[in-house]
């Protein structure tokens, strides 16, 4: 008998079990099951040692990456619970494993602040590993259970004695959830677990990477900050030029604790961290407005009483005092309330007076004690405040002459005749001649092309107007249609790809990073969105017969032409010197045309980590570039 797929009764009412659903949805519980997704197993686990650490109880952490994929994390904390639960009749560690919503962290019985809020994180890494294996130091004894994809594989046993205590986790990811070919990154790890090394003054981080073929000896790793935040700020600008010592307050109103550090630079960039017992917030939330509030009206308090705002239209703005302010807004809270359950943003009211209070008494009794580092900030952002009403009157002058406002699109623009932004991309192209190439060899319907004279301004070092004044720059921004900096509207963007192609040798590298600088900078929100990519255009052709074969680099080539010779056959190099030198028919074919075509796409994996690296190789201060130029020129393969 047919099955009726229309009706529906409770036979379509699926009952899951357990940890099921976890490994049935798994991007539900840890966002996605590519590469971040199984780094997000890891730190389940670690944020569960780290909640032991800020409740005081555990000053180490160790994480060891196993030869054989798994992960081992092993703390010095009190130890999960081994007792028979009263509920379940099962010991505490069981529950805690393997049934979803059950924890310690719901009330503030075993922990007053934590990051787990829902008893799901631990069970999630559970669910989706192949095994998993816990051992528990305890009240003089060791205990061991064993699970297999979420569910218990073996009874609880007191293993022996011990003058040990902590817990550790080991457990491997499963191969039917994860690909094969994902593995653990040792720098991901790191970039994970140094805020909480930051964050927690004197927790210890140990990383131990035992995957190394060709050595005996273990790549290991350790963290650990005697001053907390005040060590991130000044991390954070290791590569710039400070003004003054960082400034530090640490303090509590009602049940909420406040730590927070900041420093500024020379430059003209804002970063500032918010986190909520440990976890980031992206997006911020009450303590990062009370944090700018506190500011805001600490620095003008100051500067009126001391008359360093005359001759400016009004006060200092939020971004005037910002700029060039690196900062760590810290807060614990009892019973933290966020959007969503990734934690992006904090919502707790109480928490911005709070954090608003203890700033602001802190920076006043700062500037009050340290006038000289109050006078350099205070005189920083009033030449902000008169620097961003210049930048802005550029700004508005290119938007409004701009085809926002019915003017003209740049005459060099070849522009493409469909009006759908979905399926319109927009090369930015090195060089006129290489544009007048793929001009003739794009598709007209859905390709545009803007080809680009020289070497663009690097757009780390300068402002808004001075950015405005290059005439490379300002086509692009009149193209794109969407402002630039802080007024851009991706609603007005009128192409859903942006693609950088330059020659496939270092003056093309060099120019492809000025451009990717002036998008991080100044549109970043166009990368975020997914829009940007980079082409890869062939850098040799070798002729086999009447057969053509492209080769992005050096190593492509390489290893065809081996191929080659060791089947005899004979063969003919040629090395392109640019995109202006292929026809338009060889440009589109290796470069162009969307079915034949590789494009990489360019993704803000860690904001942070991202900045510093552009204003290390881009900023205006030489020596950190310098000493990296030097530390890596042997790995270079040189363009000749």
């Amino acid at each position: 008998m047919a099955k009726d797929n229309n009706k529906y009764d409770a036979s379509k009412i699926q009952i899951l079990k357990g940890l099921e659903g976890v490994r049935k949805r798994p991007a539900m519980y840890i966002g996605s099951t590519d590469v971040h997704g199984l780094h997000h197993l890891l730190v389940e686990i670690v944020d569960n040692s780290v909640d032991e650490a800020i409740a005081g109880f555990c000053d180490s952490i160790t994480i060891t990456l196993n030869a054989d994929g798994s992960v081992t994390v092993l703390d010095n904390g009190r130890g999960m619970p081994v007792d028979i639960h009263p509920e379940t009749k099962t010991p505490a560690v069981e529950a805690i494993m393997t049934m979803l919503h059950a924890g310690g962290k719901f009330d503030d019985g075993a922990y007053k602040t934590s990051g787990g809020l829902h008893g799901v994180g631990m069970k999630a890494t559970n669910a989706l590993s192949e095994w998993m294996e816990t051992t528990i130091y305890k009240d003089g004894y060791e205990y061991h259970q064993r699970y297999e994809k979420g569910k218990k594989a073996s009874e609880l046993k007191k293993v022996g004695k011990t003058d040990k205590r902590g817990t550790m986790h080991t457990f491997k990811p499963d191969p039917e959830i994860f690909k094969e070919t994902q593995r653990f990154e040792l720098d991901r790890i790191l970039r994970l677990v140094r805020p909480h090394a930051f964050l927690t003054a004197k927790l210890h981080f140990t990383l131990i990477d035992n995957r190394l073929e060709d050595s005996d000896k273990p790549l290991v790793y350790e963290l650990y900050f005697e001053e907390g935040v005040k060590s991130y700020v000044q991390f954070m600008n290791i590569n710039e030029k400070p003004i003054g010592e960082p400034f530090y307050i640490h303090g509590q109103m009602d049940d909420i604790d406040v730590e927070v550090a900041m420093q500024y630079n020379l430059g003209l960039d804002e970063e500032i961290h918010a986190y909520t017992n440990n976890i980031h917030n992206p997006e911020g939330g009450t303590h990062l407005s009370g944090f700018k509030s506190a500011l805001t009206l600490a620095v003008n308090s100051y500067a009126e009483s001391q008359g360093m705002l005359k001759g400016l239209k009004g006060k200092l703005t939020g971004e005037d005092v910002r700029e060039g302010l690196f900062a760590v807004v810290s807060v614990k809270v009892v019973d933290p309330q966020f959007e969503g359950q990734t934690k992006i943003k904090l919502n707790n009211p109480e928490v911005k007076s709070a954090v608003l209070k203890v700033v602001r008494e802190g920076l006043e009794t700062y500037f009050a004690e340290d006038p000289k580092s109050a006078k350099a900030i205070i005189g920083k952002a009033v030449l902000s405040n008169k620097a961003r009403a210049a930048a802005k009157a550029a700004r508005d002058a290119v938007v409004r002459k701009g085809a926002l406002e019915g003017g003209g699109l740049p005459g060099k623009l070849a522009d493409c005749s469909s009006k759908d932004p979905a399926e319109s991309e927009l090369f930015l192209v090195e060089g006129v001649s290489a544009g007048g190439s793929a001009k003739q060899g794009r598709d007209r319907r859905t390709q545009a092309i803007l080809p680009l004279r020289g070497k663009i301004i690097n757009a780390q070092k300068y402002r808004v107007d001075r950015i405005l004044a290059n005439s490379e720059i300002n086509d692009i921004v009149t193209a794109l249609g969407i402002g630039i900096g802080d007024s851009i509207d991706l609603s007005k963007l009128r192409y859903h790809k942006l693609i950088i192609m330059a020659d496939a040798d270092v003056d093309g590298l060099h120019i492809a990073t000025l451009i990717l600088t002036l998008l991080f900078r100044y549109f970043r929100p166009l990368i975020e969105a997914g829009y940007v990519y980079v082409a890869q255009p062939p850098l040799f052709k070798v002729e086999v017969g009447k057969a053509k074969h492209y080769l992005v680099n050096e190593q492509e080539k390489d290893e065809f032409v081996a191929q080659l010779e060791a089947k005899g056959k004979s063969y003919t190099v040629h090395r392109f010197k640019g995109l202006g030198e292929m026809n338009p028919s060889q440009l589109r074919d290796t470069t162009m045309a969307p079915d034949k075509r590789v494009l990489k796409k360019v993704e803000i994996e860690d904001a942070a980590e991202a900045e510093k690296v552009f204003e290390m190789l881009m900023g205006l201060e030489v020596p950190p570039r310098r000493k990296f130029i030097q530390s890596h020129a042997r790995k270079a393969t040189l363009d000749v």
